[in-house]
């Protein structure tokens, strides 16, 4: 969904990147306000079960990692420290979406499997972006996969949202167990990748 609507948001982006630059918000700015924004939407509002709204206050937040970008692109310039900062950002926004599931699952939500289900794309969410991270930093690329990122995001807001417009339980069940396997898919995926490039260059 992220990546459907990328060419449309921008649009809108690149005109409020002009914007805040010319008020003088700088980029990292961008970065951490919406980290701020996914948190508080996940932790406030889908750890008690309210998905409609969380879904949509942690949508709106994810789309700062647009407007940042643009915000770059604009300036002409990257920053190594802005990059660490949004990769991290990242982190942190994906633990307290799904940690904030975990919670719910584990209280009203009573269904403590489902909760382990949470954290297992949680961590193996982690190790997918590791495994990038250090392959890069070895020299290599490992771009392949299933489910990077905004298709993570993509498919467990999906499931928070429909429940949210009154779809059955079982439609966020079956989203975090798809997101579980697709996840789980891209951690072997990427693996195989890297020792393929690994054993071309000896």
């Amino acid at each position: 969904m992220l990546k459907l609507l990328r060419p449309i948001i921008e649009r809108v982006a690149n005109p409020a990147a002009h914007r805040l630059l010319g008020a003088g918000v700088s980029a990292d700015a961008v970065t951490l306000a919406g980290t701020v924004g996914v948190t508080a939407g996940a932790l406030v509002f889908l750890s008690r079960g309210m998905f409609l709204i969380g879904t949509v206050v942690v949508f709106l937040s994810v789309l700062t990692d647009m407007l940042d970008g643009a915000m770059a692109r604009v300036r002409g310039t990257t920053s190594r420290f802005g990059a660490w900062l949004d990769s991290t950002c990242d982190r942190v926004a994906d633990a307290a979406v799904f940690c904030s599931l975990a919670w719910w699952f584990t209280g009203e939500g009573d269904d403590r499997l489902l909760a382990a289900v949470a954290l297992f794309c949680l961590v193996s969410g982690v190790v997918v972006s590791y495994a990038k991270a250090r392959a890069e930093g070895l020299g290599m690329r490992c771009d392949v996969g299933l489910a990077e990122r905004a298709e993570r995001l993509t498919l467990a807001l999906a499931g928070t949202l429909l429940v949210g417009l009154g779809a059955p339980d079982v439609v966020l069940t079956v989203a975090l167990w798809l997101l579980a396997a697709a996840t789980a898919v891209t951690v072997v995926q990427r693996a195989l990748e890297v020792r393929r490039q690994a054993a071309l260059t000896g």
